[in-house]
């Protein structure tokens, strides 16, 4: 319900790419659904009419919903009583009420404000992960094609900001596809279960829903039976909603949540590497890369003449943010005192909160990136030639060490630097000095050091390493995912 939904994102560029997932109206509904899932399970099970699960149904449609409850008079109730289930719950009775009197009794008998609002943002959490897998899917998909279509573009690798080896840019787009895939196999793994413990964690209060009776008419534990059909009415609930069975009380023992921020910061981290490279290589003296673009992207006020790169910008506020949140979430965890925490549990709500919206909006703009983005193949093979032969300096060095002497002090190895040193990013007069301090020798490998052999040595084409298996088996591991139920097809590949 846009009108009544505060949360805009004006100081969250692209967040609207997360409406309807994690704004506040969302939250409500989903408070909603839990309460009225838990009247349909207590119908399931006989302990209420059917026609009372009925009527909870009813207050979901928009009309009654939007008739019913008012987010800035919820919020602002929602002080009293520290939550915002208890004035929620005023106001779904309420609806109850009004299409029928008799099913309000029903209505959170044997739940407590935690279950709920913990189910909830299970519930907004399970929503949020699914459409994070399908964006997921998509920039996957985007990556694979990249790392196809540039498996043989030479680039230099970087390490600690400087031209260390040779690689290829099919392989740089196959190690984030990596990362990503590695994410995404953490949120396939993540459980979503319904939170259930009553008032102290005892389940007291489901447990007094069921007859009390101390001896059954045909003998045997009424207690171990009232049990039993506690956790069925448990499984009951859990069905309704599409989450998990709770495996234990966790009022207090928050391993769902945390589960759930370390999934999401392992996509955020996973996400912001590949914005940090992109952001580098964009540099208009590296100008390896370009974002996508379109009308009004990436403009600047007081500058007509750049294209900013603010999908990456804003790739990277995410990734910069999420520590600060899973810090928050693991801080309240670890401080969940007693069996229901003092302050900690209202600490994971707005963390959780923006955690998923920020998480939505950064899948959603990587695919975008993902999809569009152009590469400068020319640049890069421009860039890694400028430091010629010197960035081969690993391979050189270990297979000419056996031709070269000691002579004035300085080692074979140094020599050898000194001629890659003196000439720069002229392959021919490398290729002179080597032949002068190697003369009819032999490499490592027995190869007479010729010409020939020389230039073989200084050409990166030459050492690329196992870059074309990293990248098979990465585009594998993607062929395997689009393989399984739900997997995504690529899209423009000229493989």
């Amino acid at each position: 319900m846009a009108a009544q939904d505060a949360e805009y994102g004006l100081l969250v560029p692209g967040a609207h790419r997360a409406r309807g997932l994690t704004g506040d109206w969302h939250v409500l509904r989903c408070l909603v659904r839990v309460e009225t899932a838990w009247v349909a399970a207590q119908a399931d099970l006989g302990l209420v009419p059917g026609r009372a699960a009925e009527a909870a149904a009813q207050v979901l449609s928009d009309e009654v919903m939007e008739r019913s409850f008012d987010l800035v008079d919820l919020a602002e109730r929602s002080e009293l009583g520290g939550n915002p289930v208890i004035p929620m719950l005023a106001d779904l009775r309420a609806a109850v009420r009004e299409i029928d009197p008799q099913a309000v009794g029903a209505v959170h008998r044997g739940l407590t404000s935690q279950d709920v609002l913990d189910t909830a943002l299970m519930l907004v959490l399970r929503e949020a992960v699914q459409r994070l897998e399908d964006s997921l899917a998509q920039a996957e998909s985007a990556l694979a094609v990249l790392a196809q279509r540039h498996r043989g573009d030479l680039c230099a690798a970087r390490t600690l900001t400087q031209h260390a080896l040779p690689t290829t840019f099919g392989l740089r787009c196959a190690q984030w596809l990596e990362g990503l895939v590695d994410a995404h196999e953490r949120l396939e793994r993540l459980r979503t279960p319904v939170a259930i413990g009553g008032a102290a964690g005892t389940l007291a209060g489901s447990r007094a829903l069921f007859p009390q009776q101390d001896v059954l008419p045909q003998g045997g534990d009424a207690s171990a039976e009232a049990s039993e059909q506690v956790l069925q009415l448990h499984a009951a609930w859990a069905a309704q909603l599409g989450l998990d069975q709770a495996p234990h009380v966790w009022h207090t023992s928050r391993q769902p949540v945390l589960d759930a921020g370390a999934a999401l910061g392992s996509l955020c981290a996973a996400i912001g590497k590949i914005a940090d490279d992109v952001l580098l290589l964009s540099r208009p003296e590296l100008g390896e890369l370009r974002e996508p673009t379109g009308p009004g992207r990436g403009v600047s006020s007081a500058m007509p003449q750049k294209q900013n790169p603010v999908l990456s910008v804003q790739l990277k506020r995410t990734a910069l943010s999420a520590p600060q949140l899973l810090a928050a979430l693991f801080t309240a965890a670890s401080t969940s005192v007693d069996e229901r925490p003092d302050g900690s549990w209202h600490v994971e709500w707005p963390a959780l909160q923006q955690l998923l919206r920020l998480s939505l909006t950064a899948c959603s703009q990587l695919t975008e990136l993902a999809q569009g983005l152009r590469v400068d193949v020319e640049r890069m093979e421009e860039n890694l030639r400028a430091s010629g032969p010197a960035l081969l300096s690993e391979r050189i060095v270990t297979a000419l060490k056996p031709a070269v002497q000691e002579a004035d002090g300085a080692t074979g190895a140094q020599r050898i630097q000194a001629v890659l040193a003196r000439a720069g990013a002229d392959v021919e007069a490398a290729v002179d000095g080597l032949a002068e301090i190697t003369g009819e020798g032999r490499d490592a490998e027995g190869h007479a050091l010729d010409r020939q052999r020389l230039q073989q040595l200084c050409d990166p084409r030459g050492y690329l390493g196992a870059a074309d298996l990293l990248i098979d088996r990465a585009l594998a591991r993607q062929d395997e995912r689009e393989a399984l139920p739900g997997g995504g097809a690529r899209t423009g590949e000229d493989s």
